[in-house]
């Protein structure tokens, strides 16, 4: 889990380094060297900005809430132990208010993150099985995924909004601006880390298939509860929630639920 932690903050390192190149080769084409360099600066005050405030934007975009320990206590110390067991600082707590069930890290790492699930997922699952999918979103936190995934879905998402000030032309523009947000995710997003998730936190709450049962109530809720939101939103989530066809088919960072149930199966 070092490992993977050390190339997702690689992963941040050159995304920031990336874009700031790109400011900064506009800001030359601007004005030349004293251009690019204000736009460089610019550039990397926002990156820190986006490690220090993504998780906080994305869950103001999610209308999530702060949790409150008497909406449920056993939440909270069911957290509380796993993250002891992980080794990573207690993340806090939101709620999502509505009823589908879903769940959903985010933040920096270890030692900064926050987890959020909805009052559908604390009335889906079997105590077991919540303990399940909340392994599974600490296992990205230890492995500081939630770093990478956090920042690539704040800057999808902030394109494809970008869309909405076409007015007439937003479907245009769109089609400009949701493939190049979704190259960003798959650039930075591999399927395998819910691969890696999963098998932390099959071995963390000792039963695969305990969390074999829980994905596949997150996956057949889609059939049961309707759902809305950013597409873009995709890799943050469990199990991915959105028809995998038109906008959201760009954005699928999840392995196939098959091959994750099969794998959890197998042991």
């Amino acid at each position: 889990m070092r490992r993977a932690a050390a190339l997702n903050l690689t992963k941040w390192w050159l995304l920031a380094a990336m874009l700031a190149a790109l400011f900064g080769a506009f800001g030359w084409a601007l004005g030349g060297q004293r251009a690019a360099s204000l736009f460089v600066f610019c550039a990397l005050l926002a990156a820190g900005a986006v490690y220090a405030y993504a998780d906080r934007a994305l869950l103001g975009m999610l209308g999530a809430r702060e949790y409150a320990l008497a909406e449920d206590p056993l939440l909270r110390s069911t957290v509380d132990a796993l993250s002891a067991r992980l080794g990573v600082l207690p993340p806090k707590l939101y709620i999502l208010p509505d009823l589908y069930p879903r769940a959903l890290a985010t933040g920096r790492g270890r030692n900064g993150s926050t987890i959020a699930v909805s009052l559908g997922l604390l009335g889906a699952l079997r105590p077991a099985e919540l303990e399940a999918v909340l392994a599974h979103e600490l296992a990205h936190v230890r492995r500081r995924d939630v770093l990478v995934q956090t920042s690539a879905v704040l800057l999808a998402v902030v394109l494809v909004d970008l869309s909405r000030i076409g007015g007439w032309f937003e479907r245009a523009l769109l089609a400009v601006l949701g493939p190049v947000a979704a190259a960003f995710v798959h650039l930075l997003l591999s399927p395998r880390r819910e691969l890696a998730a999963d098998r932390v936190a099959a071995a963390l709450v000792e039963s695969t298939d305990t969390l074999a049962d829980a994905l596949l109530k997150l996956d057949r809720a889609s059939d049961l509860v309707s759902f809305e939101a950013s597409p873009a939103t995709e890799p943050l989530y469990t199990v991915n929630p959105f028809a995998e066809e038109g906008l959201a088919a760009l954005f699928v960072t999840h392995p196939p639920l098959d091959k994750r149930l099969r794998l959890l199966r197998a042991g």
